[in-house]
């Protein structure tokens, strides 16, 4: 069989074009194929959008579903020399505040004259050794073992260092060829340090001291004091000059001794409101990715095809039940407080949009004369009753992963791969049906020389004839 470097050579006949023609008509079978999974790939990025949007939202709902945030306050000073921060919880009023000692950290130190940071100071006898720092405040004591090779100035700080116990330990060049070795403890009398070393005599002659005698081979640096105040004509000992629970919600900084300091707590609005406005911005936000999701855009009659610019997630139920289930806990608070609706405390809805928008004078005065009220409507009882309480349920079962968003992109993702299949499957088909062609026209070709070479050859014949 004669070989034809392209088709229709053989035959004069335009094979290549109609080949080329029969390849695209048939590769338009995949047509409906690509347009599916552009489709459902276009609505698993749309699922994710919707996902992202509406963790957006919850984590605004689960920061206003906090009954703590309803019982803020803030809290001045009348002096830079004692600062103050509250929590939730602290009750308003005004607290005189004198502090006439700080609390100290005992500190100890060894003797001078220890030339080296180095130099092993243990018996070189004893394989081990451990020191014991007993303390009033800890239940048990720490015990520290140490090698023949951690007995210098610096494997004893690295050990305790090493410990985390509260206790650190530094080593301090006093002049050349002398340093010393300081034990820092937390503050607080209950913190004093009381060390002792057993298996090697030498390192019990540097490190020992007994802080209930005052008296040992080490010496006190600092002496441990704790915090001594009155609040409100009230003494109070602390071991630590942060106090926590004098008032209750309170924290004092104490900085330096001072005589009738004011500290003023104050009831504040300032998070709740804040609070507020960013779960409306988030669900307003939330109505804008379903608008986006949905659009629709409307075609003259009879058009074949629709916009497309078209939401993704056009008609799809779960967009709709999602929207319609939060929607729904707006008046569902099941409060038992003065405010049953979200309108009665300035919230109201968009009657067009279906947007929140907020009257700023009404939500502030429902703040000011009846902050309970406000936070059981929306917070409820943080279980089962409140808005913001009933829309965390409500949100956690849609973003769950067996929720309705994780249902439809499993459903898609099993779509798109049967899609696949089916596309390698026709698209097999296709390159079959051409090579077939082909392997049709190439025999053509070649039936079409042969049979125009024997015409050519009876016609010279016929001429020779003729001719003769």
């Amino acid at each position: 069989m004669p070989s034809f470097t392209s088709l229709g050579v053989g035959s004069n006949l335009p094979l290549d074009t109609l080949l080329t023609n029969l390849t695209t008509a048939e590769k338009k079978r995949l047509t409906p194929i690509t347009q599916q999974q552009s489709t459902n790939t276009a609505r698993l990025t749309a699922y994710g959008t919707l996902k992202s949007a509406l963790e957006k939202f919850q984590t605004a709902n689960t920061t206003l579903n906090s009954a703590d945030l309803f019982k803020s306050t803030t809290v001045t000073s009348s002096t830079e020399d004692l600062t103050a921060t509250t929590t939730a919880g602290a009750a308003p009023g005004t607290y005189m505040i004198s502090v006439t000692q700080l609390a100290q950290a005992q500190s100890l130190s060894t003797k001078s004259g220890i030339s080296s940071v180095k130099e092993a100071l243990g018996d070189t006898s004893s394989d081990s050794r451990t020191i014991k720092i007993e303390q009033k405040g800890r239940k048990e004591p720490l015990e520290i073992k140490l090698s023949k090779d951690q007995t210098s100035l610096e494997g004893i700080r690295d050990a305790i260092n090493d410990a985390d116990s509260g206790i650190s330990a530094s080593i301090v060049k006093v002049k050349e060829n002398d340093y010393q070795l300081v034990l820092t403890a937390d503050s607080g009398v209950d913190n004093k340090m009381t060390i002792s070393v057993s298996g090697d005599s030498k390192l019990n002659d540097l490190l020992a001291y007994d802080s209930t005698a005052g008296s040992g081979n080490m010496k006190q640096l600092v002496e441990a004091k704790n915090a001594l105040l009155k609040v409100n004509g009230i003494d109070i000992e602390r071991p630590s000059n942060t106090i926590t629970d004098a008032p209750q919600g309170v924290t004092l900084n104490l900085t330096k001794e001072v005589t009738d300091a004011r500290i003023t707590v104050t009831k504040s609005n300032e998070k709740a409101t804040e609070a507020i406005k960013g779960w409306v911005d988030a669900y307003n936000s939330l109505l804008d990715t379903f608008s986006t999701l949905t659009k629709y855009t409307e075609v003259d009659p009879g058009a074949e095809t629709q916009d497309t610019n078209n939401g993704a997630l056009l008609g799809d139920s779960a967009v709709r039940t999602i929207q319609t289930g939060i929607r729904a806990q707006f008046a569902n608070g099941a409060s038992d407080g003065a405010f049953k609706t979200l309108g009665e405390i300035g919230i109201t809805t968009d009657g067009t949009t279906g947007k929140l928008k907020i009257d700023d004078t009404k939500l502030e005065k429902a703040l000011k004369d009846n902050t309970a009220a406000t936070r059981q409507l929306l917070v409820g009882d943080g279980k089962e009753t409140g808005i913001t309480t009933k829309i965390a349920t409500e949100v956690k079962g849609y973003l769950a992963d067996d929720g309705i968003i994780d249902v439809a992109q499993d459903n898609i993702n099993a779509t798109l791969k049967k899609l696949t299949k089916q596309y390698l499957a026709v698209s097999n088909s296709i390159d079959d049906t051409v090579a077939r062609y082909k392997a049709q026209f190439t025999q053509l070709d070649s039936m079409m020389s042969k049979l125009n070479s024997t015409s050519n050859y009876l016609g010279q014949q016929f001429t020779a004839m003729s001719n003769s």
